[in-house]
């Protein structure tokens, strides 16, 4: 080096203040892209089984391999100091001598591939109500004994053990916080994790769930993006579906949340999309939102006639 010169790193050189300018807009960068949502999470299916004969058993729909999560559907009677009775349709008949004992065999069957298996109770139609915290608890009681892990004489669907319980409620009064606090009290007695999950309407918030959901019980969300215009996706309108989005994920805590579809446009009045549109549009907006769980079908018969899980699964 000459004498008096000025070394190329020495802080008053323009080449060291440009290599700091650098140096210091690289971090900025990185740390900004560090916080961009990511959109290569990897999501899997839920489905809804037991209301169409024609939709295979339930050991054949959890031998696709398609689903991680399949939703009995349903347990269409309870509370009011009523005996709870539950209807999958042609499937089985709860009042005949065999009942639905049998669906035990396919329960296990899915368990055995590491699928979990829910009772879910409610549905569009039915006969059920919660007229007291009270019977909310004696309704988790009678569901502890006869699906979980509790012991029954009559255990409807058998000897096995379901993983938890669905709440799909669209009718009768609230009191589900008190039946999500009571079946969660059950969690891991005998070594075997309660589930609990929810398929709420995507207005926000539920009418029937709200509560049961704000008390931060539940593991998964499988929010009903169908028979709902305000809030479900439409080619005409993408705000009302993405707001919906960002209030459910960002308000209601549960470790992770679904997107809920018609498996096909049969399935619901409204509210289909395309396996096109869902891989372009619709996928890339949610994967960007923590918690995404993917896509919850209703239902598997439907599911049967278009192919929807199998246009989707390697998307999801």
């Amino acid at each position: 080096m000459f004498k008096g010169s000025k070394s190329l790193c020495s802080p008053s050189s323009p080449f060291a203040s440009t290599m700091d300018t650098k140096l210091y807009f690289a971090i900025l960068l990185l740390i900004l892209f560090s916080f961009v949502p990511k959109s290569d999470a990897r999501g899997e299916i839920a489905v809804y089984w037991g209301q169409d004969e024609q939709e295979g058993t339930l050991t054949k729909t959890c031998n696709t391999r398609k689903y991680a999560y399949v939703n009995i559907a349903f347990l269409s009677a309870f509370g009011n100091g009523q005996t709870p009775k539950i209807n999958l349709a042609g499937h089985c008949d709860p009042n005949s001598a065999k009942g639905c004992r049998r669906v035990s065999n396919g329960i296990k069957n899915c368990q055995g591939q590491g699928i979990k298996v829910m009772l879910s109770i409610g549905g569009g139609d039915g006969s059920y109500t919660l007229t007291s915290d009270d019977d909310a608890r004696a309704v988790a009681d009678y569901i502890w004994n006869n699906f979980l892990g509790g012991w029954s004489s009559s255990r409807p669907l058998g000897d096995a053990v379901l993983d938890g319980i669905d709440f799909d409620i669209e009718q009768g009064d609230s009191h589900y916080a008190a039946l999500a606090r009571r079946l969660s009290q059950y969690n891991n007695r005998g070594g075997k994790r309660v589930y609990l999950t929810a398929a709420p309407q995507c207005p926000f918030p539920d009418h029937w769930l709200n509560d049961a959901l704000r008390t931060g019980l539940f593991d998964y969300v499988w929010i009903q993006f169908y028979n709902n215009p305000s809030c479900e996706f439409s080619s005409r309108s993408r705000g009302g579906f993405r707001m919906a989005w960002r209030k459910w994920t960002s308000s209601i805590q549960a470790r992770k949340f679904f997107l809920g579809l018609p498996a096909s446009r049969e399935a619901a009045g409204s509210g289909y999309i395309s396996p096109e549109t869902l891989r372009s549009e619709v996928l890339p907006f949610i994967k960007g939102f923590q918690g995404y769980g993917g896509v919850m079908l209703w239902d598997r018969y439907n599911d049967v006639q278009s192919g929807y899980s199998s246009a989707i699964k390697g998307s999801v």
